[in-house]
């Protein structure tokens, strides 16, 4: 089993930036599709990011695209979430997830994930 931890939220204004990390134990983390997800109050859980074993391919949607970043350091079983320019509208619990299976689509969905952390807290206020 495979168990992710998230760090890093917290609460910011509008504008600012955060960096959540998620470190991974057991398995083999390098070669793990590897995702972020966030869930807002009152909302479905809606993908974010995702990032490819190498991480030589990338993905965004569209809301945080050009503000966001994902990144990996195998070396240290961690991906980052690199977040700027924060709205309100971010504000979320925001979970780590990996995936066993390398793309074929871009995972997306809840489903395609086969591990989860718990997540972390964003709040930003405007």
């Amino acid at each position: 089993q495979v168990q992710l931890v998230e760090s890093g939220g917290g609460s910011v204004q509008a504008g600012g930036s955060l960096r959540l990390s998620c470190g991974a134990s057991g398995r083999t983390f390098s070669t793990y599709t590897m995702g972020w997800f966030r869930q807002a109050p009152g909302k479905e859980r809606e993908f974010v990011t995702a990032i490819s074993w190498s991480g030589r391919n990338t993905y965004y949607a569209d809301s945080v695209k050009g503000r966001f970043t994902i990144s990996r350091d195998n070396a240290k079983n961690t991906v980052y979430l690199q977040m700027n320019s924060l709205k309100p509208e971010d504000t979320a619990v925001y979970y780590c997830a990996a995936r066993r299976l390398p793309w074929s689509t871009v995972p997306k969905l809840v489903a395609e994930y086969d591990y989860w952390g718990q997540g972390t807290q964003v709040t930003v206020s405007s």
